[in-house]
């Protein structure tokens, strides 16, 4: 079961960015700046959706980098121009921020993935 922490605030409940954990991985080629990023419990494991015939592999050669705080990875993402995400807590964070937009996020098996490029 994947971890979701939440917290009270103006009223309503929202992640707790301080406290869930993301692995983020920075790509530096040709002034581009590549962040690859998944939830802390995603790393290594396998997304398979059989009705669509899908099967993402979490890989942690490209995905672990640094283990932080969402917070902390929503700071480099902003530095980003492109973005490979993936994982419930991260890509939310990221569509609450401005960084990606929802209409592009895919969801498998309640598994959100987004990748952006940004011009």
């Amino acid at each position: 079961m994947l971890k979701q922490h939440f917290r009270l605030s103006s009223g309503r409940f929202q992640m707790d960015e301080d406290h869930l954990k993301v692995y983020v991985k920075v790509y530096k080629v040709n002034g581009e700046v590549l962040v690859a990023a998944c939830d802390e419990e995603l790393l290594g494991a396998t997304i398979v959706d059989s009705e669509k015939n899908m099967h993402i592999y979490v890989n942690p050669a490209f995905y672990k980098g640094e283990l932080m705080s969402i917070r902390e990875a929503l700071e480099i993402l902003k530095t980003s121009t492109q973005g490979n995400l993936i994982g419930r807590n991260i890509v939310e964070a990221a569509v609450r921020a401005g960084l990606v937009d929802s209409t592009g996020v895919l969801n498998i098996n309640d598994v959100r993935i987004a990748i952006y490029v940004r011009f």
